[in-house]
């Protein structure tokens, strides 16, 4: 599949669609509760974005099950929701995706829920501050490799990995489209971003090694050794000399500081 370069009529309909995807991050936040199964909160997801006049781009891709991802503690990403109860102490990372006008939008929040460990917190701030610093490095004229290797530098000089094995994507109509956005790389190297290409960056830390393993049911990929994960997401659009992120909900500083806001179960600390 070929790179796409939107026009500025497609960006504001992918702007929409990454409205919907925010929207329905915080609701889930806000919604967080231990004793709740994780298939309440794919009910939730689901009303919340047909009724912002989107449908869930999750359901049914490639026999997916549900509206959303939910992935806790050891699990990484796809995570499918079901009967699992969340316990006090858990971590839960929240994967959203939503069609708006045939325009996709995706993105990923980790948090903590009620009082977490630590170690826990630190991994989930690393995690959201190797996004941070992905989105910083891109713009037009940066390579591919200068994002992989930001996050990869602020997490492993942390001592933790970054998963090799699912990486970001492009996006528009579709929800992956070329090129893969490794959360690993050497600065200078790999395709040169111009205007208009629309990429979801999405880094994924473990705690202890990087390796994966994929679950019985075919979806849930968890680590390999069992130890906790972390996992953010955000779609942005490359313009001449900044990155515009489309999952910022409009109206805060950014997704991250509207979910924690909400979640006041969720231990917070400075990042590191």
């Amino acid at each position: 599949m070929a790179i796409t370069i939107k026009s500025p009529e497609e960006l504001a309909l992918m702007r929409q669609a990454g409205q919907v995807v925010a929207a329905t991050i915080a609701t889930l936040v806000s919604s967080l509760r231990p004793g709740m199964r994780t298939a309440e909160l794919d009910d939730i997801a689901e009303r919340e974005i047909r009724s912002r006049g989107a449908t869930p781009s999750f359901l049914g891709y490639k026999g997916y099950p549900a509206s959303i991802c939910v992935s806790v503690n050891e699990e990484i990403v796809h995570g499918i929701p079901g009967e699992r109860v969340l316990r006090e102490g858990d971590v839960v990372s929240l994967d959203v995706g939503a069609i708006y006008q045939g325009w996709q939008g995706d993105g990923a929040v980790t948090v903590g829920l009620g009082k977490i460990s630590q170690e826990a917190r630190q991994l989930i701030e690393v995690t959201r501050g190797s996004l941070e610093v992905g989105i910083q490095r891109a713009r037009a004229g940066a390579r591919l490799g200068d994002i992989g290797a930001a996050i990869q530098e602020h997490v492993e000089s942390r001592g933790y990995s970054v998963v090799r094995e699912y990486v970001g994507h492009g996006i528009g109509r579709q929800m992956h489209e070329e090129p893969q956005v490794p959360n690993y790389g050497v600065p200078g190297r790999g395709l040169r971003l111009v205007p208009g290409m629309c990429l979801a960056i999405e880094p994924m830390v473990n705690l202890g090694d990087w390796h994966t393993t994929v679950g019985a049911d075919q979806w849930t990929v968890s680590t390999a050794d069992g130890s906790l994960s972390a996992h953010f997401e955000h779609t942005i659009a490359i313009h001449q000399d900044h990155a515009e992120v489309l999952t910022k909900l409009v109206g805060t500083e950014d997704i991250w500081a509207h979910a924690w806001g909400l979640s006041s179960g969720v231990s917070r600390g400075s990042s590191a």
